[in-house]
C-alpha cells in the first residue's frame, strides 16, 4: 500500500510556470520583513497582505471561475503555499478560508451559499476559522457536545468550541455540532454550519499561549439564532464531510514548512565552512524534508486524481510534525546562540519562538495518536 499511495508526482510546467512570479512579488512585497515574523509564516494575521494576494488571483486558486477563482488544480495551489511558507509570508488571515472553508463550501453548500461566501474568500477579504475541537473531547470529534436545535425555520445554537485558531479574527466558522441525539453510531447526528461570528450570544476569548501570542481562542455560543442557510450539505452528514475536509488540512507543505525560518537562519550562522557534525546533520535534515515534499507532492496527485487520500495524508502530517519538532533541537546542538525573544541574533530569536511552538505542531489538525490510529486502520493493523 505505501508504493502506491506515495508514487512521486512531478509539478507539471503550467503550475511550474508561476513560481517565478511569487518569488518576484515576495521578494519586493517583503523585502523588509525580519526572520523573526517570517517565523510566524501561517500563524503571521496581515489582512493588507492577504488581499493583496486577492488581487493577484492567489487566493481561492482551485475554486470555480463563476466564484472568482481560477480553477486551478491542486499543484497550482501548491506552488503558490509552497513559495509563500518558504518565504515565510504572514498568510493566516485568510488561510482557512483558502484551503479547506472554500472547497468545502464549493462542494456541499447551497447556490446562495457559494454567491455570497466564495467571491470575498477569493478577493482575499473573507476570513474563516474552524469550530471543532471542544473542552473534555480531546481529539474525540465524535463526543462533541455543542448543539444544534431546530428554531422556526431556523436554528438555536449552544456550546463552546475551544484551540479554535484566528476566531478573535474572523468573520465566519465553519462549526461541526450535533444535531440529532447520540447514538451507539458514535459519528452520525453531526451536522456543519456557517456561523457568522458577529451574531449576538457569541463570545470569543483569546488563549495566550506560551511564545505571547494569540493565535487559539475559546468560543462560546449562547442561544445563538442561526438561520435556514446556515446549513452546509446535508442534516446528519457533518462526520462525512469533516472527513473529507481533513484531506485538505493535513496533506499540505505547511506541515513541514513551518520551521523554514529557522532552518534558513541555522544554515547561515553555520556559514559555508560547516564541521563534520554540521554538515551530516544539515544534510540529513534537507533529506528529510525532500523526502515530506515527494510525499506531499504525491497525496497533491491523489486529490488532482479526485481520490481522498486520508492515509497518506495523515503520514505526511504525522513525519511532518516530527521533522519540525526536531529542528530546533538540532539547531540548539549545531549553535551555541542561546534562545532570547530580546536582543540577540536574528537566529536566536527565531529559534526563541520556534522552540515555544514546537509543541503545538503536533496537536493542530489532529493529534499525533490519532493520525496513527488512522494510519494503521490504513495499513489493515486494526
Amino acid at each position: 500500500m505505501a508504493i502506491t499511495q506515495f508514487t512521486y508526482s512531478k509539478i507539471p510546467p503550467e503550475a511550474e510556470a508561476l513560481r517565478a512570479d511569487v518569488r518576484s512579488f515576495l521578494s519586493d512585497t517583503l523585502a523588509d520583513y525580519p526572520p523573526s515574523l517570517r517565523a510566524q509564516s501561517w500563524m503571521g494575521f496581515d489582512a493588507e497582505f492577504s488581499r493583496k494576494l486577492g488581487q493577484r488571483g492567489w487566493v481561492g486558486m482551485a475554486l470555480a471561475k463563476e466564484y472568482g477563482g481560477a480553477a486551478a488544480g491542486p499543484f497550482a495551489r501548491y506552488v503558490i503555499i509552497e513559495e509563500l511558507l518558504a518565504a515565510g509570508a504572514p498568510v493566516s488571515a485568510h488561510w482557512i478560508a483558502d484551503r479547506q472553508s472554500g472547497p468545502l463550501i464549493q462542494r456541499f453548500g447551497t447556490e446562495q451559499q457559494k454567491q455570497f461566501h466564495l467571491p470575498a474568500i477569493c478577493r482575499g477579504e473573507s476570513f474563516f476559522c474552524i469550530g471543532m475541537s471542544e473542552p473534555n473531547s480531546g481529539s474525540d470529534l465524535a463526543s462533541i457536545k455543542t448543539s444544534a436545535t431546530r428554531d422556526g425555520d431556523g436554528w438555536r445554537l449552544n456550546g463552546q468550541k475551544v484551540w479554535t485558531t484566528n476566531a478573535h479574527h474572523s468573520h465566519y466558522m465553519i462549526a461541526l455540532v450535533r444535531t440529532g441525539e447520540k447514538s451507539a453510531a458514535r459519528h452520525e447526528g453531526m451536522s456543519q454550519f456557517i456561523v457568522d461570528l458577529n451574531l449576538p450570544g457569541i463570545s470569543i476569548r483569546p488563549i495566550r499561549d506560551l511564545a505571547g501570542g494569540e493565535h487559539f481562542n475559546e468560543v462560546f455560543f449562547d442561544n445563538v439564532l442561526l438561520g435556514p442557510d446556515a446549513l452546509v450539505g446535508s442534516e446528519g452528514k457533518g462526520w462525512d464531510q469533516v472527513t473529507a475536509e481533513l484531506a485538505f488540512e493535513r496533506s499540505g507543505p505547511e506541515r513541514f514548512l513551518s520551521c523554514m525560518a529557522l532552518f534558513k537562519t541555522l544554515v547561515d550562522g553555520i556559514g559555508k565552512r560547516p564541521d563534520a557534525l554540521q554538515s551530516r546533520e544539515i544534510g540529513r535534515l534537507a533529506a528529510k524534508l525532500l523526502t515530506l515534499r515527494n510525499m506531499s507532492l504525491a497525496v497533491t496527485a491523489q486529490l488532482a486524481a479526485g481520490e481522498h487520500p486520508s492515509w497518506a495524508a495523515s503520514c505526511v502530517k504525522d513525519l511532518g510534525n516530527l521533522f519540525e519538532q526536531e529542528l530546533p533541537e538540532v539547531a540548539q546542538l549545531l549553535l551555541a546562540d542561546e534562545p532570547t525573544q530580546q536582543g540577540g541574533s536574528a537566529h536566536a530569536q527565531v529559534l526563541a519562538y520556534l522552540t515555544q511552538m514546537a509543541p503545538s505542531f503536533s496537536l493542530r489538525g489532529g493529534t499525533r495518536e490519532i493520525l496513527r490510529g488512522i494510519i494503521a486502520r490504513g495499513l489493515g493493523l486494526r
